[in-house]
């Protein structure tokens, strides 16, 4: 549709009109109406008008412009943009029948809204923006694809019923995924992390502990359990000043009863888990255990040993011939102190014991004490209170030989022995016929507990907490694990392991279209990653356009 300036001349005298174009659908062509009949140039010209075609024809322009910004495009109050990076996990979920289970919450209990839906739509979300809840519900949640049925404060209701009993659905996706892709708990991997809250009071769940990023904040402390295949299958949430020892046994246990797992486990955890009450709960459980154990804190009899240089060492080397660590082992009976009924006694295991030495460890460790030993002789040199010293006191004296205070001097002797031990690290194991390659390998799979404790931390934000209420709180966690879970179930089961946490993660929030007037754009940045998954996929991930037929295919694949 258009407006043009019509000029008749009849008479000897010239009049102008205003004439409207546009389609007619009766015609199936284009066809004209007067809109406007403006009598002749000569009358307008009495009239004090000396132009009449050019004042007209600027009447004629507006009438354009008015049309052409009445159909020109404008930006909405919500993003054209949509992901689609999570469309893997829907189909994980689906695969595993989540949906059925949860399902049954929504019979007993009198939800106004679906908890399923707001649970798959919480977990995608933290998976490819993660944000505050508030941000989540208003800004991430509406660029997923599909309407959501529940409102914000539905979701903090939903959350907090989670977090009241996250345990139900942790089980719920280990028995679900026993049945799809097994778990493995011939080892499992243990160890805790805490996470910060910037408030200035503490609750009965957010207590001021020992803290991972030094912070003085309150903390809530998280207990995380890995398969066989480093695949989570266990959670405790617990208050940040309590001991993370017995958190070790409560998980295991109940992760053991939930699941009737009647056969022998290994038990990995770093040295901050190892103590006499979790050696001897592997052992009444008829479990195994391999944990680390400081070489300082040794006897001195067992300190000789580590250090001597006999034929005993092994050495492992790569294709290049670099040393990467050298080893040796003894198997003998240890004792262990533990207290039964109020009363003091020892007891004895038999354990297979390797010892190892990193020599980039030991570069490493090096160089940490000689700062550590630098900072403390400026602190000596500047006559520091001794309270100023903090962790860096072992490395100094302050009494005299008869035992008195004294000006503060670095303590060499100290200094000589950590040295001497740097790079070496004990491992100790009940498993007296496994290789000692194979406890060094097993031992160091822990590392994935620390990724998935990064995965949590940085790639979907899972602090600092902005949640008040503990059972919020407890599910906001929740939804950070299970986001978690599918990503190593992905990781691992799907991919084979063949791509690293940080590609997929990458993929997950990256992977967008724009809706446009006909199709939806691609807006990704092509990959590695993606060129292969189209590949194993055969879904069209990389081109530039997509229909809205394709897009449904890509959220219907089955994986």
């Amino acid at each position: 549709m258009a407006y043009f300036l019509k000029k008749t001349h009849r008479n000897g005298r010239t009049y102008l009109s205003i004439v409207e174009s546009y389609y007619s659908p009766q015609k199936r062509c284009g066809a004209h109406r007067t809109f406007k009949s403006l009598a002749s140039v000569e009358s307008w010209k009495a009239k004090g008008i000396d132009d009449p075609i050019a004042h007209f024809q600027k009447e004629v322009n507006a009438l354009n412009d008015e049309i052409s910004n009445s159909q020109a495009l404008k930006i909405s109050e919500s993003s054209p943009e949509l992901y689609l990076g999570y469309f893997p996990f829907v189909s994980l979920l689906n695969k595993m029948n989540i949906k059925k289970f949860v399902d049954y919450f929504n019979i007993s209990n009198s939800f106004e809204f679906d908890l399923y839906e707001l649970l798959s739509s919480l977990i995608f979300a933290r998976l490819v923006n993660p944000c505050s809840k508030y941000r989540t519900f208003h800004e991430v949640i509406p660029q997923l694809r599909g309407a959501t049925h529940f409102s914000y404060n539905q979701l903090l209701d939903g959350l907090a019923f989670m977090g009241n009993d996250y345990g139900k659905f942790i089980e719920i996706f280990n028995e679900q995924m026993k049945k799809v892709y097994n778990i493995n708990t011939s080892r499992t991997y243990f160890d805790c992390t805490n996470f910060y809250f910037e408030i200035d009071k503490e609750d009965n769940f957010r207590r001021k502990g020992p803290s991972k990023e030094n912070r003085k904040d309150p903390i809530v402390s998280l207990g995380l359990l890995l398969d066989a295949n480093q695949i989570p299958i266990g959670m405790k949430l617990f208050p940040g000043n309590e001991s993370e020892k017995p958190v070790l046994r409560d998980v295991i246990q109940a992760l053991k009863k939930k699941n009737q797992i009647s056969g022998k486990t290994i038990h990995v955890a770093d040295k901050g888990l190892n103590c006499t009450q979790n050696i001897a709960f592997s052992k009444e459980n008829g479990d195994g255990y391999l944990f680390s154990k400081s070489v300082k804190t040794l006897p001195e009899k067992e300190k000789i040993w580590v250090l001597l240089n006999n034929e005993d060492w092994k050495e492992i080397k790569n294709d290049n011939g670099t040393l990467l660590y050298r080893y040796k082992s003894c198997i003998d009976k240890f004792p262990y102190h533990i207290e039964i009924d109020g009363k003091k006694k020892t007891i004895y295991f038999t354990e297979k014991r390797v010892v190892t030495y990193n020599p980039k460890l030991a570069s490493k460790k090096r160089y940490e004490i000689s700062k550590q030993v630098e900072k403390a002789r400026s602190l000596c040199y500047s006559q520091a209170k001794r309270a100023e010293y903090g962790d860096l006191g072992k490395y100094v004296n302050f009494t005299n030989e008869n035992g008195e205070k004294a000006k503060a001097t670095i303590n060499e002797d100290i200094i000589e022995k950590e040295l001497e031990l740097a790079g070496y690290n004990l491992l100790i194991t009940s498993e007296t016929n496994m290789k000692s390659t194979d406890i060094y390998n097993t031992y160091h799979n822990l590392w994935r507990i620390e990724e998935s404790f990064r995965i949590m931390k940085s790639d979907l934000d899972a602090r600092p907490v902005f949640l008040q209420k503990e059972n919020s709180i407890k599910g906001h966690f929740l939804i950070c694990y299970l986001a978690v879970l599918l990503e190593r179930i992905f990781q691992f089961k799907i991919l084979n392991n063949k791509y690293s946490t940080q590609e997929i993660m990458k993929f997950v929030k990256s992977f967008k279209i724009v809706k446009g007037e006909s199709k939806y754009i691609n807006v990704t940045t092509s990959s590695k990653f993606i060129k292969d998954f189209e590949q194993m996929t055969k879904l069209p991930l990389t081109n530039y356009y997509l229909t809205e037929r394709q897009v449904k295919q890509i959220f219907r694949y089955k994986i």
